[in-house]
This record gives structure tokens, sequence and C-alpha cells, in this order.
């Protein structure tokens, strides 16, 4: 069953990076890790950076997939997203959080790209 998940995992991200290609965004880094977490893509669209995080199921029994994100993931993705604006001195350029949601249709792919999915958690400082 993990072997099947990590398939589902790597597929997804596939599937992701093709969709936000088609949409105009440019992928800069893929699967940037840090100590506190781990972003899925990390891409450009138009003169913004977008943190991608990228959600794959195969039905919707349990919901749908970017419902699966749950706050403290989502503090995980912002944690590292600052790290990587610090890290590569992009402070100042404009950010957000995206979301590819996949969900599988009789074994097809249905993405659905969700800008702007959340905010960072006011706590943050940087």
């Amino acid at each position: 069953m993990l072997k099947d998940n990590i398939h589902l995992g790597k597929t997804g991200e596939e599937e992701a990076a093709g969709l936000l290609k088609r949409n105009g965004y440019r992928i800069i880094h893929r699967n940037y890790r840090t100590r506190s977490g781990e972003i899925d893509i990390i891409a450009r669209d138009k003169d913004t950076i977008c943190f991608v995080e990228v959600k794959a199921r195969r039905c919707d029994r349990f919901g749908l997939p970017e419902e699966a994100i749950s706050a403290a993931k989502k503090r995980q993705i912002s944690k590292a997203a600052l790290k990587y604006l610090q890290e590569n001195d992009l402070l100042d350029n404009n950010a957000r959080f995206d979301v590819v949601s996949i969900l599988y249709s009789q074994g097809r792919p249905e993405p659905e790209l969700i800008k702007d999915a959340f905010e960072l958690d006011s706590s943050f400082t940087y």
C-alpha cells in the first residue's frame, strides 16, 4: 500500500507540474525540503512566487484532496516558504500559496488549480 501511495504522489506531482506549465507558470524548484517542512513545487506566475502543495486522491470518499491539507501542514509549508524566500533574498517579492488538487475518476486524473488557497499564518514573522 505504501508503494502505491508513493507512486500516486509522484504521478500527481508530474500532473501538477504539467497543469502549472499549461497555465503559464515557470517551475523553479520541486520537492524543496527544510527541517520544518517540504514544498512540492515552487513556481513563478508572472511576478509572483507560488508555493504549491499537490494533493492527489483516488476517490472523494473521504473528502476532496485539498481538504486533506491540515492547519499543521499549512504551518509547515509556511515555514518552508519563509526559509526559501530568506535564503534567496526574495522577501520583497509577491508570494502566495496555491494548491493543485487531483481527483482520479475512472483512473484518469482531473486536476484543479486553486490559486491563493491559503494565507501565511499571522504568527510568522521574518
